[in-house]
């Protein structure tokens, strides 16, 4: 029985997740800020309705006898703020008329005020507790218990001063504050959560991407895990069968091919016994100078096959000991071969092929210019660079973009004592490229030969 959909490991079954879970965080992290927040979380002033008693409060003091204004101040107390009026000559008049305040909270509370004033007062100060009025004694407040009060002072036509005490502060921060706070809040939110709901959406596809590459390196052996949302499982299962089915094609071919140059060897040997009939030796070397050159080139074509369909694994196995053995070899035959590099770096790959490729280029130098150079080199990102340099005569430029070709071979190597049928380096090539490296020739500039192999990280 087939699962639900909304229960399979779909992308649209991740996003939908996401977005929930994004929503629900999202909710309790305000909640979480409003119950915490402190006074970020707090309302603007002009919400929590403090500005309108006050106004109110000042209007009728102002209006009132000046005999009724201490009942008046008196009944307008409460539990958030208190006042208190002082008359024109008194101590506290004295000292609100000659404090030193801020401009800035003069001017932000007159803002504040004035929808609630009929007119702009004659004078408005307003300060807290670091200003030496708040510490003069007989204010309406108790200083023990409110140490963060907030004083706004105002004073009256006839001179005499109301003072307004916020015993607690009740309001936020103000309305620019509060809308850049929010701003920034909601911006690193939408961010975070985009990351979120993005990796979830993108990791499946960069896995999938490391599958299809590790498929190019290791075509025989690499396999793509069929993991992930249902859509992704998809592709890969897709991408599977399709590498099975070109691995079986080439398989099939490299097979019949090398069929058919293994059969090819009983009609040659029957046409060299009947040349041995051949009465004119002329002919008859000729004929078998032929024969031996089939012969070869069936010789090389069972090889090339057969590297083709070895399958050997690849392991992992120290290339500067390769080398350096593939070095050695050849200079306790007689050849100075040098090799210049690391003394130790971990590969993994196809040894024996890469060995018979290593092992081909340097022999190519030492029959056709000079015995070479060794060269490692290992690149930041983990991927190796070996080039086997001479100081022979070099190839020509023009032969250069085929020399890769099967059975191309330059004219110096036409003597088949000396030259093979064109199959080494086309064998080298896709030794290389199956280990999902490549192999370039150039000329050096000054002189020579210079063969780069490239043999990247797995």
């Amino acid at each position: 029985m087939r699962r639900l959909s909304l229960l399979e490991d779909t992308i649209t079954r991740r996003l939908a997740i996401t977005v929930t879970l994004a929503a629900g965080v999202t909710l309790l992290v305000l909640q979480l800020f409003f119950t915490f927040g402190g006074q970020w979380a707090k309302p603007d002033i002009q919400e929590t309705g403090l500005l309108g008693v006050v106004g109110t409060v000042i209007r009728m003091v102002e209006v009132a006898q000046p005999s009724d204004r201490s009942h008046l101040i008196e009944a307008a107390n409460t539990n958030e703020v208190h006042f208190a009026w002082y008359e024109k000559d008194s101590h506290v008049s004295h000292l609100l008329e000659t404090g030193h305040y801020r401009e800035d909270e003069v001017g932000q509370s007159w803002h504040f005020l004035q929808p609630y004033l009929r007119r702009y007062p004659s004078k408005i100060v307003v300060f807290q507790e670091d200003n030496p009025v708040s510490q003069e004694s007989g204010l309406p407040y108790d200083r023990h218990r409110f140490r963060d009060a907030y004083f706004v002072g105002v004073r009256f036509g006839d001179g005499s001063w109301i003072l307004c005490v916020a015993l607690e502060r009740v309001w936020g921060l103000y309305s620019p504050q509060r809308l850049s706070l929010q701003g920034l809040m909601l911006a690193l939110w939408v961010i975070a959560v985009s990351m979120i709901a993005s990796r979830q959406m993108s990791r499946p596809i960069e896995h999938l991407a490391q599958g299809v590459k590790q498929l190019g390196l290791q075509p025989r052996t690499a396999h793509i895990d069929e993991k992930g949302p249902r859509e992704i499982s998809l592709v890969a299962q897709t991408i599977n069968g399709m590498q099975a089915q070109i691995q079986r094609f080439i398989e099939h071919r490299t097979t019949m091919l090398a069929a058919i140059s293994h059969d090819l060897r009983t009609p040659l040997t029957r046409i060299r016994l009947r040349g041995e009939f051949i009465q004119c030796s002329q002919q008859q070397t000729a004929l078998f100078r032929d024969v031996d050159e089939m012969q070869a080139m069936i010789d090389g074509a069972l090889s090339f096959f057969r590297d083709d369909a070895s399958g050997e694994e690849s392991i992992m196995f120290d290339l500067p000991g390769l080398l350096q053995t593939i070095a050695y070899d050849y200079c306790d035959q007689g050849h100075t071969v040098e090799y210049q590099g690391p003394g130790k770096a971990s590969y993994v790959g196809r040894l024996y092929a890469l060995k018979r490729v290593f092992t081909n280029l340097v022999e190519n130098a030492i029959k056709y210019a000079t015995p070479p150079t060794i060269d490692l080199e290992i690149q930041p990102n983990g991927d190796f660079l070996v080039f086997i340099r001479d100081t022979g005569p070099g190839i020509p430029e023009e032969s250069l973009p085929r020399v890769f070709d099967p059975y191309f071979r330059l004219d110096k190597s036409r003597n088949r004592q000396t030259g093979g049928v064109g199959l080494g380096l086309t064998s080298a090539q896709t030794i290389i490229r199956s280990n999902g490296g490549d192999i370039t020739m150039t000329n050096r500039p000054e002189g020579g030969l210079e063969v780069c192999v490239h043999l990247p990280k797995i």
